[in-house]
């Protein structure tokens, strides 16, 4: 039966062992060798009890936590976020733990957790209560209890909470290492000596270990090693068996006078005085050096590992970028700080919440309250974020005067959040609150009001209100630049800002400009490889793209993501960006498979890191339906749009604006489905919430207005089509520069409803309107050029002026012979216009010319039974006769 169940069993992941009891050994000798996880077959249930206290202590050996510092991570110590977390953590932990002192209570707190999360059998935990001291630390790590695995399963996992209810037991056990430390430290005589530790590492944590050569590695538990080379061994060769599992001999040199890392012998403390161990406290780190293979085995390794000194410049640079990172206030605060700072979310709620269970004090709570805000808000839960704001709020306006510093902080947050939520005039009242306490208690040049009018611009912005914003923003500028320096990093936040609403209104030049400020601050103060400069790439792009300058726009594109790529981990943010702006980029210029694999690449970033119902993920859900659209794949781009509401609709309000973009998507495909009266209704859905969140003269209720007069223009309504288009141009010529794009795309709109009526004269008028925005705005050779250079051949043609419209539709010919567009029908519908021309102009030999070109451009792009292969065969024979 064996034979039959293993194979069936062997892959589980969970499953760490068999171990076989059978009284006829020889039986399953055989075919056990070839299945790794067989552990041994045993004829007593001794044995296999033997067999199983000796993996056990194996497996808890081979857990150790790790962490590896290529050479590279440590050149640049600006970015902590390419770091390996757990290398934080411990080494704040450890600090943390140092700096706080415990009482009696703290172990009557721990063994109620312990009875609580059942971490140990109650005989122990009882034990411990009655009998544990400071003093018998060691012989209590080392015992075979419960505290041992407890412990070094919740450094290796980060468990916050149980981290934070054993610190007293981590303080103690480092402290008596520290003290034996201090007493055994003349013994060594000033020589440096050799211990040894034999483990196995997993295949992927040793490819780190071989990069990690040259750089920092650091033991993130207590560290037991031996001076017993043997023994060592032992454990090596005993992890060299294991599938998936390297067997290493850690080789380890140490001066005894480098203070940072005490170590003891604790055979006299040790629960087991027979072995000679060595243990180091927690956050031992050591310098890597030769990695050599042992007697031609291809598993088993030995590794040289130098104990770092006390003034390593490396290491001290990286710890002091840590401690920078984690700021003030006590040592939870600080955790809790860096956890924020590196995006670790659920760890920073896991945290701040026991903290929160543990205070009576109001102003801890206050800090506590305001903390998971934050953390809610960075997830995206913005209810919650709101309400721990409001708490924190609460009890602010009990405690401190009314126009007190901290009041204004959480009335920013609060604003944020709001922001986030789209529910912009809440943001706006509590950023004004803000305001007016910084105005009334700060200098006029203090940087909190730099950042209070940044909040207000932002608000505006996202209302649409783009002059407003631009002044909130200048303001902000003026106060940097009054007390800044001229190249510091602030200021080139401002004009990031400042270049984002110029690229809205329109005013691309004036947008460039701004940009290109803020990316030479950044190259004059920053690494060439830091993720800010990524940001100003991307922006750059962003310009670039809404002017049609595709290969500009991709090439900053691609230098903000080969930043990234080589200064963040894989699953980072601001990776999944620039993935999605080069996907946009692409999407665009029509080559939708590469459009397609970077919004991909974005959405499973996004997938690993954030909750399944995570605004950001609903992006990536939009920019996937939109490629599928734009591929005419209608019924995926509908899955993708209504997968984009359902998240919308879950977390946000019922009239945020991301929902009124998710009507418009779902009312876009069903637009071009040609199913009319189903666009209507989304595109009503889109524009009701507009109206009732949004000024009358936001520029997304233009949006709105138009897409409803684009189908009732489909549906022959052609005055309801006018009324609507003509409420977009009264928003347009409000709120956009006069050579604003989206001016051109109406004025083609509502001279195409001219054109369908029969009012020929006022079509033309639109168009050339149209025309002469796109000639001062866009390249010669954009696309949009070419629709527009049509439209007007077109109303030429029907006014009878083939001579006029013949320009214009070789115009708009020679775009599409330069671009992307003819791979498409584009091209061949070109042909076939101009050829119509040459056609009623009696010129029949250019005629015949034109349309020979047509069939083999159609035949790629439709079947051969289209109606318009057909009509182009017609045409030829027609003219053939002509002639």
């Amino acid at each position: 039966m064996c034979q039959q169940i293993i194979p069936l069993i062997n892959d589980i992941p969970q499953l760490h062992g068999v171990y076989i009891l059978d009284n006829i050994k020889i039986l399953h000798e055989e075919w056990t060798q070839n299945w790794a996880k067989v552990k041994g077959v045993h004829t007593n249930i001794e044995q296999i009890c033997r067999r199983l206290q000796s993996d056990i202590i194996q497996y808890h050996h081979d857990s150790i936590a790790m962490s590896f510092i290529t050479v590279n991570e440590m050149a640049s110590t600006d970015n902590l976020n390419q770091l390996e977390p757990t290398f934080m953590y411990t080494q704040i932990f450890k600090e943390i733990l140092l700096d706080m002192e415990h009482d009696e209570q703290a172990i009557k707190q721990f063994t109620a957790y312990c009875r609580h999360h059942d971490c140990g059998s109650a005989k122990n935990i009882e034990e411990f209560e009655k009998k544990y001291q400071p003093r018998s630390a060691i012989w209590w790590y080392t015992c075979p209890s419960f505290l041992y695995s407890m412990l070094n399963y919740a450094l290796r996992s980060m468990e916050g909470d149980t981290i934070i209810n054993m610190g007293f037991f981590i303080h103690d056990l480092h402290q008596q290492i520290q003290q034996l430390y201090q007493q055994q430290v003349n013994s060594y005589h000033g020589e440096p000596f050799l211990v040894y530790r034999g483990q196995g590492l997993m295949q992927s944590d040793f490819k780190k270990l071989q990069k990690t050569k040259g750089g920092l590695m650091s033991f993130n538990n207590f560290l037991s090693t031996s001076k017993d080379k043997e023994v060592s061994i032992y454990y090596a060769r005993g992890a060299s068996t294991e599938p998936g599992k390297v067997g290493l001999l850690f080789i380890m040199s140490i001066d005894p006078y480098i203070k940072s890392a005490p170590f003891a012998s604790i055979s006299e403390e040790s629960y087991f005085t027979e072995e000679e161990e060595i243990l180091f406290s927690m956050h031992t780190v050591f310098r890597v050096g030769a990695i050599k293979h042992m007697d031609n085995m291809n598993q088993l390794y030995q590794v040289e590992l130098q104990l770092t000194s006390d003034d390593d410049q490396q290491l001290r640079l990286l710890t002091d970028r840590i401690r920078e990172e984690a700021g003030g206030g006590n040592g939870w605060e600080r955790l809790g700080n860096l956890l924020l700072r590196i995006g670790q979310f659920n760890k920073a709620e896991e945290l701040y919440n026991v903290l929160l269970e543990q205070t009576s004090n109001e102003d801890e709570k206050a800090f506590y309250y305001n903390q998971l805000g934050l953390v809610h808000s960075n997830q995206g839960d913005y209810a919650k974020a709101i309400s721990y704001a409001k708490q924190r709020l609460e009890i602010q306006q009990k405690t401190l005067p009314s126009n007190h510093s901290n009041l204004a902080t959480t009335y920013g947050n609060i604003g944020s959040v709001y922001d986030y939520m789209g529910e912009y005039s809440k943001a706006l009242s509590f950023y004004e609150k803000d305001l007016e306490i910084c105005q009334n208690s700060l200098p006029s040049n203090h940087p909190n009001l730099a950042t209070s009018y940044n909040n207000i611009g932002l608000v505006y912005y996202h209302m649409g209100e783009y002059s407003k914003a631009l002044s909130y923003y200048e303001n902000a500028l003026q106060i940097k630049e009054k007390a800044l320096p001229s190249n510091h990093p602030s200021l080139a936040i401002s004009y990031n800002n400042i270049g984002s609403m110029y690229k809205n209104m329109g005013e691309y030049s004036k947008a460039l400009s701004s940009h290109e400020k803020a990316l030479e601050i950044y190259q004059k103060t920053l690494p060439s490889n830091h993720p800010d400069l990524a940001i100003s790439y991307n922006n750059i792009g962003s310009v670039y793209y809404n002017m049609g300058e595709y290969s500009e726009a991709l090439s900053s594109h691609e230098q903000a993501l080969e930043i990234c790529e080589k200064t963040l981990p894989a699953n980072h943010p601001d990776l999944a960006t620039s993935f999605n702006n080069i996907g946009g980029v692409y999407d665009s210029m029509e080559e939708y498979s590469k459009a397609l694999s970077f919004y991909e690449k974005a959405f499973e970033i996004k997938q690993k890191t954030l909750p399944s119902n995570h605004p950001d993920l609903a992006t990536s859900y939009n920019n996937i339906g939109s490629v599928y659209k734009n591929m005419r794949q209608y019924s995926k781009a509908l899955t993708f749009y209504e997968k984009d509401l359902e998240i919308c609709e879950k977390t946000l309000p019922s009239n945020h604006s991301s929902l009124a973009t998710s009507y418009g998507n779902i009312g876009s495909v069903y637009y071009s489905m040609g199913e009319d009266s189903k666009a209507l209704s989304f595109y009503e859905k889109a524009l009701e919430i507009r109206q009732k969140t949004l000024p009358s003269n936001h520029p997304s209720l233009g949006t709105s207005y138009s897409n409803i007069g684009s189908v009732y223009h489909n549906m022959g309504e052609h005055s309801k089509a006018l009324s609507f288009y003509e409420k977009d141009l009264k928003i347009c010529h409000q709120t956009l520069h006069y050579y604003h794009p989206d001016l051109a795309t109406l004025y083609n709109n509502i001279g195409s409803v001219y054109y369908s009526i029969g009012e020929h004269a006022k079509a033309l008028s639109f168009c050339e309107k149209a025309i002469e925005i796109q000639q001062k705005t866009l390249p010669s050779n954009h696309s949009s050029l070419a629709i527009s250079y049509n439209n007007v051949g077109l109303v030429y043609s029907k006014m009878g002026e083939y001579s006029k419209a013949l320009p214009f539709y070789e115009k708009a010919l020679e775009i599409y012979q330069k671009t992307l567009l003819s791979k498409r029908s584009y091209l061949s519908t070109s042909y076939t216009k101009t050829d119509r021309i040459f056609r009623n102009m009696k010129d029949y030999s250019k005629a015949l010319s034109n349309y020979e070109r047509v069939p083999d451009i159609r035949q790629r792009a439709l079947l051969r039974t289209h109606p318009l292969i057909k009509d182009v065969t017609e045409s030829i024979e027609i003219v053939k006769k002509k002639l």
